[in-house]
């Protein structure tokens, strides 16, 4: 009872002292709560705004342009709650703003010097329309991906001057998402915020996300619709009490530039968009680690100076070898060597992926590449003599780095640099391979094998995509400790299996291991094949696509057919990146490592043991099987031949002048890509068996066009390179859908007339393509005059006009309100200035 009793008179001690510190703090709570509710009330709606001025403690008006240093309005002191945040002058307690210091917010104290280094994404948002719904969902998606976010209504302390915490928060934000609703632009908080937010885009290369939460991207760029209605009428009302309309014009060029960049709209399913945005942004935060040349490779210094010791000081002509197992990093090793190297020689070429690019394009493909990458001089060799003779006595008096990457064959290497009297002293020819025995074949003075990272790399490696920091999280530590040791020291797989797990529950860890657990050690196809077997089906017809036809395509130039599939490749193509299954150059092609690709084709080779039954063909032996004995089926979506070689020969076997009838393709009801082989010439009746075509490539097409119901209506790309073909080419009439000129093609995006050496005009009707989008007519070197119909394309976003003979550009050349991107370089017959 004693102790009780003491208990009881201890606990009403302490209650008699802190009572009164706990009224106070929670008064001011209440307080602040209310002042919060009254805000969202009060700008809710553009009607019940207060003044945007406020008199000064002598009565004046304070001055309407005042800004701060960090670019934010203080001229309105309309207050806004919310993410666009409180009043910045807030009061506490009846006093001045108190110091950071000195805030009821023991964690405030730091918040200001510790804000550059702490977010890597900052959310800006109208605090009454998303607060609690769609941004709350948002931000606490991104926390549970460990993505470290700014949400300046939970971030921001009360009583001090916010503005310098935001700028600083946006500006070292990695990713500013704005979410827009129909009162975002009733905001002076939220629209200095994006003011900011689209100069740091600009000048500091930051990522701009928006999100159209039920707005329109047009309306908020233009200010229609209710948002623009809210915008306008609180404009109106700024304006006649002296608001500064210069930064009312910076704000509408900021809601201008980023209604035009890619981001997300809210109309449905909310969950789902989430979850997009997330996987989006962690795309995004963990690029940097991607094996590719960059700053943030794990393990490889010592690699590079293992080779460096061995060959930097040599003047002879060398012949280097990197080898290993496939995805074990010799590619990323040769071109970390090949740039330290790079500025002792004037002479430079890398050619990648030889065995690929060997099958695809040829061995003259890539012995021009390498003779323009070394003389600047373009398709000088097509015969197999003519090559050899042509590289080993121009190339004499030329000191050369060159790096063969990816050679499977040592024919491969004789017919690009044969022997080493083709090239000056001091010349190095690097070559990468998963097979020995071609290094000593060749005879290199150097080989290099390039072993598995060691226990301590690979944690870093895979933490890098899994977490994008190392050490992993406490909780994650034992988890990721077990992945690696069962993934191994090879890098490819680490960064894949580490980029599946980026950013999910410890539940879909667990299930991942188990499945890792069951595969052979050495199966690296089958470890891979489990990031494969998470994506959505039109995912997975994208990376098939990929693996199979469209390493180093434009993805922009892909995306059309597969838009048209219903694929959406949009998010397919963010799934594959963000899961390192795919990369993306600046140059927007597509590039994927050599164990994925192969893997894909095992994939497509599993759908059935016969060619006729599989989704996709690319060897050209299988496809002329296939289509000369008529056993094309129903199966078949896609047909792109590669130019295969024999094997121990650098002599490509000729396709030019090939027949196909209708026959061969009468079963082929679901092709929706074909590349006709070089040359080849169609005939017949193909009804019914082009119908599901969206793009159709067909190099050196004949003139004489002798197909009969070409009915390709949902034609979305066609490409017909090196043909010549002019306005009266007989297959025009064919690819109708209103009438027989090409204006019948309404769904056509792009057009592609590159190199028509006899093309000298087009039909007026090209004014009719109402979704065209790209118009490219380079190096149509006799075309002249443009029609003028042209400036009716409504959605022309590239015109690429150089190279030709035409005259002038027509006057109203500026109407296509999207035309973004306009070449006319080498127009040497231009008589008048651009319009």
């Amino acid at each position: 009872m004693f102790h009780l009793s003491f208990g009881h008179s201890f606990a009403e001690l302490v209650a008699l002292i802190l009572l009164p510190g706990l009224a106070f703090y929670l008064l001011n709570r209440k307080k602040a709560s209310a002042r919060r509710s009254e805000e969202d009330a009060g700008t809710g709606a553009p009607g019940s705004m207060p003044t945007p001025t406020e008199a000064n403690s002598d009565g004046s008006s304070p001055s309407p342009t005042a800004t701060t240093s960090g670019g934010f309005s203080s001229s309105s002191t309309e207050t806004q709650s919310g993410g666009c945040s409180s009043s910045p002058t807030e009061i506490n307690n009846g006093a001045s703003s108190s110091s950071p210091t000195e805030t009821n917010n023991g964690a405030c104290s730091s918040l200001t010097a510790t804000t550059g280094n702490r977010y890597e994404v900052f959310l800006s948002f109208r605090g009454p329309d998303t607060r609690y719904g769609f941004t709350d969902h948002l931000y606490h998606g991104l926390l549970n991906a460990g993505i470290d976010t700014f949400r300046d209504d939970d971030e921001l302390c009360q009583g001090q001057d916010i503005r310098p915490a935001l700028v600083a928060a946006i500006t070292d934000s990695k990713i500013l998402i704005p979410v827009f609703s129909e009162s975002y632009g009733t905001s002076d908080w939220c629209l200095d915020e994006l003011v900011q937010m689209m100069e740091r885009k600009n000048n500091n290369g930051q990522i701009v996300l928006p999100v159209f939460y039920k707005v329109k991207p047009y309306d908020v760029g233009h200010q229609n619709g209710r948002f623009g209605d809210a915008f306008l009428e609180r404009e109106g009302r700024l304006l006649k009490r002296g608001f500064d309309p210069t930064i009312l014009e910076n704000r509408k060029k900021a809601l201008l530039e980023v209604s035009t960049l890619s981001g997300y709209e809210v109309d449905g399913y909310e969950a789902n968009l989430v979850k997009s945005i997330v996987r989006n942004v962690l795309s995004e935060l963990k690029r940097k680690f991607e094996l590719d040349i960059s700053e943030n490779l794990v393990g490889i210094d010592s690699h590079v100076n293992h080779v460096m010791e061995r060959v930097s000081k040599s003047r002879a002509t060398l012949f280097v070898g990197i080898h290993g197992m496939g995805g074990i990093g010799k590619t990323t090793l040769a071109k970390v060597i090949y740039n330290k190297l790079s500025n002792q020689f004037e002479h430079r070429s890398f050619l990648a992926d030889i065995r690929e690019s060997w099958k695809r394009n040829g061995v003259h493909y890539l012995r021009n590449q390498l003779i323009y990458d070394i003389l600047k001089r373009e398709n000088e060799v097509h015969s197999e003599n003519e090559g050899t003779k042509f590289i080993s006595s121009k190339f004499k008096g030329k000191k050369v780095l060159v790096l063969l990457d990816d050679v499977d064959d040592v024919v491969r290497v004789k017919c690009l640099a044969g022997k080493r009297d083709w090239f000056s002293s001091g010349s190095m020819i690097i070559i990468t391979t998963g097979n020995e025995k071609i290094l000593k074949e060749v005879g290199v003075d150097y080989a290099y094998k390039h072993e598995e990272m060691d226990n301590d790399q690979a944690l870093i490696l895979f933490s890098q995509h899994a977490f994008r920091r190392h050490p992993p999280p406490r909780k994650f530590k034992d988890l990721t400790h077990e992945a690696v040791f069962i993934i191994g020291g090879l890098p490819l797989s680490l960064e894949v299996l580490g980029s599946l797990l980026c950013g999910e529950e410890l539940a879909l860890w667990r299930g991942t291991i188990d499945k890792l657990k069951k595969v052979p050690p050495k199966k690296v196809r089958e470890k891979l094949r489990i990031s494969y077997d998470v994506l959505e089906d039109e995912q997975k017809q994208i990376f098939l696509d990929i693996a199979c036809f469209f390493i180093s395509t434009d993805r922009r130039t892909a995306s059309y057919m597969w838009d048209a599939c219903r694929f959406f490749p949009g998010e397919g193509i963010e799934v594959l990146r963000f899961m390192s299954l795919i990369k993306i150059d600046d140059d927007h092609k597509l590039r994927m490592h050599d164990q994925l690709r192969d893997l894909g084709r095992e994939i497509v080779r599993e759908e059935n043991q016969w060619p006729k039954n599989r989704s996709r063909l690319w060897d050209s032996e299988e496809i002329g099987k296939v289509l000369k004995q008529n056993k094309g089926t129903e199966k078949i979506q896609a047909i792109y031949p590669s130019k295969s070689s024999s094997e121990g020969s650098c002599k490509i076997a000729t396709r030019d002048g090939a027949i196909y009838t209708d026959k061969q393709f009468k079963k082929l009801t679901r092709l929706r890509f074909l590349h006709m082989m070089e040359g080849a010439h169609l005939r017949g009746d193909v009804k019914d068996s082009v119908d599901e075509l969206k793009w159709l490539q067909w190099e050196n097409c004949p003139t004489n066009f002798e197909v009969d119901n070409f009915h390709a209506t949902e034609l979305v790309v066609l490409e017909l390179p090196h043909s010549k073909i002019n306005e009266a080419w007989e297959g025009w009439s064919s690819f109708k859908q209103i009438d027989s000129s090409i204006g019948g093609m309404k769904a056509l995006l792009r057009f592609e007339l590159r190199a028509r050496e006899s093309l000298t005009k087009l039909p007026a009707q090209i004014g009719e393509l109402k979704a065209l989008e790209q118009l490219l007519l380079n190096n149509t070197r006799v075309l002249s005059p443009l029609p003028e119909s042209i400036v009716s394309l409504p959605k022309l976003e590239i015109l690429d006009i150089s190279c030709t003979s035409i005259k002038k550009l027509p006057n109203d050349i500026g109407r296509p309100r999207r035309l973004r991107v306009l070449r006319a370089s080498h127009c040497e017959n231009m008589e008048v200035e651009m319009p």
